[in-house]
């Protein structure tokens, strides 16, 4: 087998092997949230109703998450190419589009917006914030409305610049740094990441950056708590991090050894998937388990109190 062949198929069974692990992980948190939900109403816990009030929006978030993750999974070389599970190439061409729309036009915006509104909404005030039923389907439809930006520049990157920039149906050398989702690399179709796309993506992540360090820094002026201080300066610093993915990305349209590339990609992947968890496990995993163990807790205070006064 050929050298890059070979590290080509670890990386895309390491790759797999980790999605599938967060893709469980996402399952746990979501029959987590729809599961107290329901213990919440059948108990009576109306007092616990605010720590689980954006259940709604942790369970998007996860959909959400599960989608970038079928597109991830999608997009290797280790599942495109001849006799493997994307076999003809002008699907593989096709299903690298669909990756730069899907994944980088919406999964990733909608995954960090929601996100940074679930951080936010501890700021809010009870009766405008997650407690208000409306919430979660205001910051629903908000993620989703911010995002479609991002998912038209994808498009019109994807489907607009390369016939723009084009020589006789042929797309142009700079068309293939700037424009183009897929190359041949080793006879195999590859997906590259448009050079447009890694720089709105990376403004983007800029601006997701300064607004969870506002918020960031206004929760830690709030909370004395040295658990939940060190909570928010791991989702500040793995918000921080999403930058130099954008970078890598960047730069993947040299015109690096296939290893390289294959490299490149994997290291800003690692990047997003470290920061998707930190996110998930802080802001959904976190606070159902924490409201568990206080609700536990005041189930025991009742049943204490109940005992004596029988």
């Amino acid at each position: 087998m050929h050298l890059i062949t070979y590290f080509t198929n670890i990386i895309g069974v390491v790759t797999i092997a980790l999605i599938s692990i967060v893709s469980v992980l996402g399952l746990i948190c979501l029959c987590r949230s729809v599961y107290f939900q329901l213990w919440i109403k059948r108990r009576g816990y109306q007092r616990l109703s605010y720590f689980n009030g954006p259940w709604l929006t942790r369970i998007a978030l996860m959909l959400v998450a599960f989608w970038w993750g079928i597109g991830e999974v999608l997009r290797l070389t280790f599942v495109n190419g001849e006799g493997r599970l994307i076999s003809d190439r002008a699907w593989q061409v096709n299903v690298c589009k669909f990756y730069i729309i899907s994944n980088l036009g919406f999964a990733e915006p909608v995954l960090f917006l929601l996100l940074s509104f679930l951080l936010s909404a501890a700021l809010q005030k009870q009766e405008l914030g997650t407690l208000n039923r409306k919430w979660n389907r205001k910051t629903i439809r908000a993620a989703f409305i911010l995002c479609s930006p991002s998912l038209i520049w994808e498009a019109c990157v994807i489907f607009v610049g390369a016939h723009i920039s084009s020589d006789d149906d042929q797309p142009s050398k700079i068309a293939k740094y700037w424009y183009s989702a897929s190359a041949i690399h080793n006879g195999d179709i590859t997906c590259t990441y448009p050079l447009l796309s890694s720089i709105f993506l990376g403004a983007f992540y800029s601006i997701l950056t300064i607004y969870v360090m506002f918020v960031g820094g206004q929760m830690l002026s709030l909370v004395i708590n040295k658990g939940l201080r060190r909570r928010i300066y791991m989702l500040i610093v793995a918000t921080g991090i999403l930058l130099p993915r954008a970078t890598l990305l960047g730069l993947t349209v040299l015109p690096w050894p296939g290893e390289v590339h294959e490299a490149l990609v994997f290291v800003s992947f690692l990047v997003l998937m470290f920061a998707a968890m930190v996110g998930i496990v802080i802001l959904v995993y976190f606070p159902v388990s924490d409201t568990f163990a206080i609700g536990d807790q005041e189930h025991i205070e009742m049943q204490a109190s109940r005992d004596m006064i029988l």
